[in-house]
């Protein structure tokens, strides 16, 4: 070690005198922990003291940090039931590596491979529990399992390609392949920053000199033939070093579907839910995309019906998919590819930063900020749908409202007239704010003064707004032109929010027949979340798969 056994008692001394008095009558032990009791470290490095007790009650994991002697010192403390526990929790979970907790792998190696400074019998009792070959083999598992699954993952980049991603995947999967081997010869410290003076340590010159050839020779650059020339290489030294289950055969890689995943379509736009909370829209290539897609079919045939659906580049949009955990891959015998780094966050799938545009949505579908877009979009699913149901429905009281107003201009009804106004400008209000994602919505009397919440290019909508609020109709107004002033704000309005294709609802059966399946399409998605409904009638027609209740079949 960098330190004399001299120079540690005496930081050890220093450093109790620091702490609160133990209990008496408590069997203590202590241990040198990491890099330095492994024998690497540098002027840098920390001291780590674990304090063993022999107690019944948990004592604190968070350590206690001190700076002594131009160094950092941390010292942790374990009752012997928790260490105990720690390494029967290891050997319960060690049949499933790849949901083996790295934070409880690295403690018990710690543990194992630590340095005794006080208390050697209660520190032997301890590191009894596992043997150290146990030790060996459950850590060199779990470095295979983490390199089968980043070697894995960079074979599927290649394919879809994405060289360079690829390349670096292969260069963990690399990593990962040469600690499982130094694991099975007793190299088991988990900190991938000691590899150099590990392999030193090994005595295998052949294998140490291999692996920094390769990865010496891992392409910089995005060319696709020499990524696939490096994965290849990197497989072939795997499979020396006893890696099983990585061949190169990319036919063994099958899309899944994703539990929690569910798609639903409005017109064109294509809308996936993950997780019953995200929604991501997808624009035009992107949604003709994930039509195309055959969940359980291997990656290749799953390509090769992309390129049928006439979308440019069909791989990269795949790894978006991907990437954001709405599908996934599988190795045929093997169970899902979930490629992770050591000591990096949890796997799991990407979250983007949410979409930017605006309106959110129209009473077609999402807003999205291209044709390969696959966007977050800004507020919870179900928020989404019901603010998407609200912007249905405030289009059809719109339409109400309207056949109102000129049914009252005909017969000179002005009261009605005017009330007619209010109640089509305040609906077609509610329509825009849904539009922007707000829900619940403000109260009618109040939708002008909050449009202040809107982005700034609808304030000429408000100024119009407020002006229709304060019409007055009576013998002397010009019915005609007064409907078609309101026409005018309402397809203001629409062209603002996409609505300018809304039906006119109560023009024909053909137009109601239209207004029905488009307010179908989305009360399924907001029944399915369970989103607020904008009237308790659209029960029934969610019960009738959007036909009327009573009509003849």
């Amino acid at each position: 070690m960098i330190l004399t056994e001299e120079q540690l008692q005496d930081l050890l001394d220093t450093s109790l005198d620091s702490l609160a008095e133990p209990p008496h009558g408590t069997e203590w032990a202590v241990v040198l922990e990491g890099s330095i009791a492994e024998g690497f470290g540098n002027p840098s490095s920390d001291i780590d003291f674990l304090l063993i007790g022999r107690t019944e009650a948990d004592l604190p994991t968070m350590p206690s940090l001190l700076f002594l002697e131009g160094r950092r010192v941390e010292i942790r403390t374990r009752s012997v039931r928790q260490l105990t526990g720690q390494f029967q929790a290891l050997e319960e979970g060690a049949e499933r590596p790849g949901r083996l907790s790295e934070d409880l792998l690295n403690r018990c190696q710690r543990l194992l491979h630590s340095h005794p400074l006080r208390g050697h019998a209660l520190v032997e009792e301890v590191k009894a529990v596992l043997p150290v070959e146990r030790f060996r083999r459950i850590t060199a598992d779990w470095w295979a399992h983490r390199a089968r699954q980043s070697l894995r993952h960079a074979m599927a980049l290649l394919y879809l390609g994405e060289s360079d991603e690829a390349v670096d995947w292969t260069r963990a999967g690399l990593v990962q392949t040469v600690k499982s081997w130094a694991a099975g010869l007793g190299e088991t410290y988990l900190e991938p920053k000691w590899l150099s003076l590990q392999l030193d340590r090994a005595g295998r010159s052949d294998v140490r000199d291999r692996y920094w050839e390769l990865e010496a020779t891992a392409p910089a650059s995005a060319d696709a033939d020499a990524a696939r020339d490096h994965l290849t290489a990197c497989l072939a030294f795997a499979r020396d070093l006893g890696l099983t289950g990585v061949p190169w055969r990319p036919e063994r890689l099958t899309v899944e579907r994703v539990a929690g995943v569910t798609t639903w379509q409005t017109g064109e736009r294509v809308h996936v839910v993950r997780a019953r909370r995200e929604l991501f829209a997808l624009g035009d290539d992107a949604g003709a995309l994930w039509r195309s897609l055959v969940l359980g079919r291997p990656l290749p045939r799953v390509l090769d019906a992309a390129a049928d659906t006439g979308v440019t580049g069909p791989g990269p949009l795949l790894a978006v998919f991907l990437r954001y955990g709405l599908i996934r891959l599988a190795w045929k015998g093997g169970g899902t590819v979930t490629p992770s780094l050591p000591l990096a966050a949890p796997p799991g799938p990407v979250t983007p930063p949410p979409s930017t545009a605006q309106p959110v949505l129209s009473v077609r579908g999402a807003a999205v900020t291209g044709p390969r877009a696959v966007d977050l979009m800004p507020l919870p699913a179900d928020r989404f749908a019901a603010a998407a149901m609200a912007l249905v429905w405030s289009n059809v009281v719109v339409e109400n409202a309207v056949e109102d107003l000129t049914g009252a201009v005909r017969r000179g009804q002005w009261r009605v007239a005017e009330l007619s106004v209010r109640r089509a400008v305040h609906a077609a209000l509610r329509g825009l704010f849904s539009s922007h994602g707000v829900h619940p919505l403000p109260a009618d009397c109040d939708l002008v003064r909050r449009l202040d919440l809107l982005p700034s290019g609808t304030r000429p909508i408000g100024a119009h707004a407020g002006e229709l609020l304060q019409r007055t109709a009576g013998p002397a107004t010009n019915g005609d032109a007064l409907l078609a002033e309101l026409r005018g704000f309402v397809a203001q309005v629409r062209a603002a929010v996409g609505a300018h294709t809304f039906p006119l609802s109560f023009d024909s059966a053909d137009t109601w027949r239209a207004t029905l399946q488009l307010g179908h399409d989305w009360l399924r998605i907001g029944a399915h979340l369970d989103a607020q409904l904008p009237i308790e009638e659209a029960r029934d027609l969610l019960a009738g798969n959007g036909a009327q209740p009573h009509q003849a079949r």
